[in-house]
């Protein structure tokens, strides 16, 4: 049976993530990571998308779906109302996005915070909650204005949310740790709560530690160094991964993965990788910015399962960003001096001199 060459589809971007992008792109060429691969490019810069009244976003989308594999750069969500919006927003619903994995992970020679150690995930809900809900405001009698906001949650995907909870936890080896703010809303964060102790049931061999969201953050502080994995809704989510990231070193230290799921199932179907950090615009144009995370987003599509025979490319890149820098040579958010594109360069070489390396000792 012919084998097609997989094919990523690319979601150029704005500002520093369009050039982060480029950086990553350039570790992916064939020629680098011996691996066959086509790229389809969509232009999701904000020009475009105004243009385009946001088609092309609904065009890469189906893209992504066609090949369950997608590669986005940072964009930017203009805060006029009215506007194009969030391209992520439409992303996810198109995917049909129901989790959004983040992993925080050490990076050699830089120096986390608290007792971190081992990594900690976080399973943020991709869709639903405050994101996407209907605002307005009003004004009363004795002109005082409130504003309202309705959010919701479905069954569907806190269940989805709890059962990659648990598998990813069970697969890593991990602690289930925290919960949402249950006592308080026991009608709406409650669902999520009771999807959670139903998949702990199913996985009685992964510990968990459920927490309401409070305690979650303060406890992170006083981490003994175990792995974790933090299911979360969606604005909960948001907000710990931003901090567990930072806590290892940098926001840029790691991947971020939106998983889109099969209609009415558990499996993954979908897998779009980006930089969990937005566009940067003070760091635009002057060749400084850390291209770590959407190198290592790369990575995550090529072990992600759906490329055969690419684990080793994975592991390769992978391996080689965190040597790159165990050996002082960084950007200088983490107290390095190299440019965006030098710290590209060594990655790639260590890459290919990986890839070589191995082929021989296979021979």
């Amino acid at each position: 049976m012919t084998q097609t060459t997989p094919t990523i589809v690319v979601m150029h971007g704005d500002q520093t993530g369009e050039e982060l992008l480029i950086q990553a792109l350039r570790v992916l060429q064939p020629s680098v990571i011996r691996q066959p691969l086509q790229f389809l490019d969509y232009d999701l810069s904000l020009e475009n998308r105004r243009a385009t009244d946001n088609k092309v976003v609904w065009e890469a989308a189906q893209a992504a779906r066609d090949s369950g594999l997608s590669l986005k750069a940072a964009t930017i969500t203009p805060e006029i109302a009215g506007d194009v919006g969030s391209p992520n927003a439409i992303l996810r619903e198109a995917l049909n996005a129901k989790v959004i994995l983040r992993t925080g992970r050490r990076i050699p020679k830089i120096r986390p915070i608290a007792g971190v150690y081992s990594p900690i995930a976080i399973v943020r809900m991709a869709v639903d909650d405050a994101y996407g809900s209907k605002e307005w405001r009003e004004t009363t009698e004795n002109g005082d204005e409130i504003a309202y906001r309705t959010s919701k949650i479905s069954r569907s995907t806190c269940r989805a949310v709890a059962e990659f909870t648990f598998q990813y936890a069970k697969r890593t080896k991990a602690k289930v740790f925290g919960g949402p703010k249950f006592t308080v809303s026991a009608t709406y964060e409650g669902m999520f709560k009771e999807e959670l102790d139903a998949a702990a049931k199913r996985y009685p061999e992964v510990p968990y530690q459920p927490l309401l969201i409070d305690a979650t953050f303060a406890l992170l502080l006083q981490t003994t160094g175990e792995s974790l994995v933090i299911p979360a809704l969606n604005r909960d989510g948001d907000l710990l991964s931003d901090m567990v990231l930072q806590m290892y070193g940098s926001i840029a230290g790691s991947e971020s993965l939106v998983l889109g799921f099969e209609s009415g199932s558990d499996q993954v179907k979908t897998v779009m990788a980006e930089a969990p950090h937005g566009t940067a615009p003070a760091l635009f144009g002057k060749n400084i910015a850390n291209p770590m995370a959407m190198i290592l987003a790369g990575a995550a599509l090529l072990s992600y399962g759906r490329i055969p025979q690419a684990e080793k490319a994975s592991r390769a890149i992978y391996e080689s960003v965190f040597e790159t820098i165990y050996e002082g040579k960084a950007t200088p958010d983490l107290g390095g001096q190299m440019t965006t594109s030098e710290f590209t360069d060594e990655v790639i070489r260590r890459v290919e001199t990986k890839l070589e390396v191995w082929s021989s000792l296979e021979g």
